[in-house]
């Protein structure tokens, strides 16, 4: 697919579309982070827009400051006079198009949220049924302000009123949307629990993971080398099988040299699980296959049994890892014999 020789930009209205009034009454786009002040006081570095983002608004962590500062320098800086801007609004559900008529201005006041403005002239709006998941995925951007690069052939086709029809039944975008939706949930996961339970709060949490699917389970004596979770069937926790398990926080590998010292903790009666937030080394799968009371579970397989118990976590873990069932379209390719 060749790159269009115009620039599509996106945006959002905030996560409310409380902007879209602002959208079309006053034909602009607009962007919020009013703390920054007039960004046309700044040199058309990224580094100072950086600095000012942080000083702006201390309380955002630094992983988040370079995104923010991105935004707003491309929308002062890189979109230019005669690019076009695609705004999806959820009221109509419709993409309107736009045409970027003025440089950038900063508008102030008591209750400006939204300072940071570029003037535009509407020029026309699709149904968002007429475009395929792939292209509105791509436009559902989790950031306010981004380039359209995957799909925007799709859109000024759609713009140039080439592209009439609705996407097909079997809309072959529709089974990467759903990948991209499922592997952007299993990082968040992953992320999450890798940032908020180092250590004995992941044990802690894989000790009420067990207790969600069913079995009694407490923490091991903290002298107790390589086992970190003991979990057992009955009550009091004497009748067999007993589970003794060992949990790593790292998203690394972990070697068989690791597996080995939880099984070595084993009696022939007993049970072995291992939880990692990461992957197992050829080795480490290997000698799992050789012990028929070994189980490991590596960051992935995790994140399944945290998707199957999820309902029955507390409020604690449930504000750690805030998840809400949705539903995603299915892909709906024709058999291959058809």
């Amino acid at each position: 697919m060749s790159t269009p020789s115009i620039t599509l930009w996106g945006i959002h209205a905030g996560e409310t579309g409380d902007a879209e009034t602002l959208f079309f009454q006053e034909n602009q786009v607009a962007l919020g982070w009013s703390a920054t002040g007039d960004l046309s006081k700044l040199k058309a570095d990224r580094e100072d827009y950086k600095l000012v983002v942080s000083q702006a608004y201390p309380e955002k962590k630094p992983g988040a400051i370079p995104g923010i500062a991105g935004q707003l320098f491309r929308f002062m800086h890189e979109m230019k006079t005669g690019d076009l801007v695609l705004y999806s609004s959820n009221f109509d559900r419709k993409v309107h198009f736009a045409k970027v008529t003025g440089n950038y201005t900063h508008h102030s006041g008591n209750g400006t949220t939204y300072p940071h403005r570029r003037a535009v002239k509407w020029i026309k709006d699709v149904p968002r049924t007429h475009f395929t998941q792939g292209a509105l995925h791509e436009i559902g951007a989790a950031m306010s302000f981004f380039q359209v690069r995957n799909y925007a052939e799709e859109y000024l086709a759609a713009l140039e009123g080439k592209e009439t029809n609705l996407p097909p039944l079997n809309d072959p975008t529709v089974k990467k949307v759903t990948k991209d939706i499922e592997v952007t949930t299993r990082d968040f996961v992953l992320k999450r629990l890798s940032q908020e339970l180092k250590g004995l709060p992941l044990e802690e949490f894989v000790k009420h993971l067990l207790e969600c699917m069913g079995y009694q389970a407490r923490l091991a004596r903290r002298n107790e080398p390589s086992v970190d979770v003991i979990a057992h069937k009955d009550l009091l926790g004497i009748e067999p099988p007993i589970i003794k398990v060992q949990v790593k926080s790292s998203d690394s590998t972990v070697t068989d040299k690791d597996v080995s010292a939880l099984f070595g903790k084993l009696s022939p009666t007993e049970y072995g699980l291992f939880v990692t937030l990461g992957t197992y080394s050829p080795q480490s799968r290997s000698f799992e296959q050789g012990k028929a009371n070994l189980r490991l579970i590596d960051g992935d397989e995790l994140v399944d049994l945290i998707f199957q118990h999820y309902e029955r976590f507390d409020s604690r873990y449930k504000g750690i890892l805030p998840l809400k069932r949705v539903y995603v379209p299915e892909s709906m390719e024709q058999d291959e014999e058809e």
